[in-house]
């Protein structure tokens, strides 16, 4: 297994701590509880139903007794012909803001008998992959499964989706859906204009009892228990933790790993095999034992055999070490070695391991806005018409196709047949990389709007519906435009001098109520 360090890492000692009052407000945000229809206070905090947030999919109750009241409905997607679909969960956000997002799965056999695990499928953040949701090792347990990532809002808005995939068998599902707003001071060497943080870990190491979360840790992080059988320091006092980076709780530092002598601490962590990527690493630690005045606890950490950090001087005043950008792949091995000027063991209270993701880019502001109008004035149209249009793009809305690149445009409207009604929206106009419009055999009424500004515009099908009023004359100014299909549908008035008998293009008029024949 090889590493390399892409970027220099940090340490913060400090040496007091101030006075802060923790955990006096809850933390800000949304609570969601999927498929529930009313809202509910849990631990005095209000959780909201889904319904303002999405409105696709089905409510389903979970008839397994004894479940938290939040695992106890979801809501389930459906699985049609095994296509890419995602559904979107849309929240109001501030932009600029960095959230904890987190995803809490709990199957429930909510598809039925024929399905008696968990289906594998994706979830995205906006444009972004975020994971794969496999709960089925979980579920076999008895357990709910959860997710955790932090993204800086980049919109006033912000979408977390679900998606089946070639390996889903039966509908997707959540459980619930939190979107937590995270002090600026949290994680802030990452630049997350370019980069989001996909938890792998997040560990207190003296602990092996229940997690620790909120009302302890303001922010409702979940730092889970490590189960390895090691030597456990208790602490006699706890130190607030208002200087400390990233904010870890108090708790965290009651107790420490340790080891009885001045032997090498040695952790297998995460327990689980790490793909190839870069990751943050972070580690907390605080001297609150009774040691001796005169003693030194100092360490050299390494990760894997290779050093992290040398000669770093442990004291109740406490520390943070992170890396930025580290390579890993396969088995962690960190390792805690007293330094030469140590006359104490090592020892290691919480740490954190993320799996830093690329951003996906945004489909252009103008086509979202466009699209979002679109959508407004038609009905029925399609269920995954939320989220980013575009993005990722083996996930773009149904009938809509895009440009690759760093500038996403969308480029084709293919909605035939899908039992459309309603109005075309004038903001069509604004989608102007458009070369492909195909909504014929729908049901859309109302007039043609303006098109003159979509110049890369080829084809036009709206054939087989309900529209009325004029041909637009100035479709005779997309000098593009080779195949036009109008007919069928309740127009009036003369055909366009610009559009009959024009050469190269295909012009289909027939079965309307126009003033004069169309050409021959």
């Amino acid at each position: 297994m090889s590493m390399s360090m892409s970027y220099p890492f940090f340490v913060f000692l400090f040496l007091s701590f101030l006075s802060l009052s923790l955990s006096q407000q809850f933390p800000r945000g949304h609570l969601i509880d999927c498929g529930a229809t009313a809202k509910s206070v849990i631990d005095g905090r209000e959780w909201l139903p889904d319904d303002g947030f999405i409105s696709a999919g089905t409510s389903k109750n979970v008839t397994i007794p004894g479940v938290a009241p939040t695992l106890s409905t979801v809501r389930s997607f459906p699985l049609q012909n095994n296509l890419r679909r995602k559904f979107c969960y849309v929240a109001r956000v501030y932009r600029g803001a960095r959230y904890l997002i987190r995803t809490t799965y709990y199957y429930g056999g909510v598809n039925g008998l024929s399905f008696p695990s968990p289906p594998v499928f994706d979830q995205i953040v906006d444009g972004t992959f975020w994971s794969v949701v496999d709960t089925t090792e979980d579920y076999q347990k008895g357990l709910s499964s959860y997710y955790e990532a932090v993204f800086e809002a980049r919109g006033n808005t912000m979408s977390v989706c679900v998606t089946s995939n070639t390996y889903t068998e039966s509908d997707p599902f959540i459980s619930s859906l939190e979107m937590l707003i995270l002090g600026d001071s949290l994680y802030n060497t990452t630049n997350f204009s370019s980069y989001a943080l996909r938890l792998v870990s997040r560990s207190s190491f003296g602990h092996n009892e229940s997690i620790i979360r909120y009302p302890d840790d303001q922010f409702d992080r979940v730092w889970e228990p490590y189960d390895e059988n090691v030597y456990v320091v208790a602490g006699n006092k706890t130190p607030p933790v208002s200087g400390f980076w990233n904010i870890p709780p108090s708790k965290v530092f009651k107790r420490a790993l340790s080891t009885a002598q001045l032997e090498p601490l040695q952790l297998r962590w995460p327990n689980f095999s790490l793909p190839n990527s870069t990751y943050y690493i972070a580690l907390y630690f605080a001297d609150n034992s009774d040691s001796m005045a005169s003693s030194s606890r100092v360490l050299d950490i390494h990760i894997n055999d290779v050093i992290y950090y040398g000669n770093l001087n442990v004291t109740s005043d406490g520390a943070a070490v992170f890396a930025t950008r580290w390579n890993l792949s396969g088995p962690t091995k960190i390792t805690l070695r007293a330094a030469a000027t140590s006359n104490i063991s090592p020892l290691i209270n919480a740490g954190e391991i993320f799996d830093v993701l690329h951003l996906g880019g945004r489909t252009h502001t103008r086509d979202v806005r466009a699209l979002e109008e679109i959508k407004n004035s038609l009905r029925n149209y399609p269920l995954d018409w939320n989220g980013d249009p575009c993005l990722p793009l083996s996930y773009s809305w149904t009938g809509v196709t895009c440009s690759k690149g760093d500038r996403i445009r969308v480029t084709a409207l293919n909605l035939t047949s899908m039992d459309l009604s309603g109005s075309l929206s004038p903001s069509i106009a604004n989608l102007t990389a458009l070369s492909d419009i195909w909504l014929g055999n729908n049901s859309i009424s109302g007039v043609i709007p303006d098109l003159s500004s979509l110049k890369q515009l080829q084809i036009l099908h709206l054939e087989d519906n309900q529209l009325n009023g004029d041909i637009p004359s100035s479709l005779g100014d997309i000098g593009s435009l080779r195949e036009l299909f109008l007919q069928n549908n309740n127009l009036t008035g003369r055909i366009p001098d610009s559009l009959a008998g024009r050469p190269g293009l295909n012009l289909k008029t027939s079965g309307n109520l126009f003033l004069s024949p169309p050409p021959s």
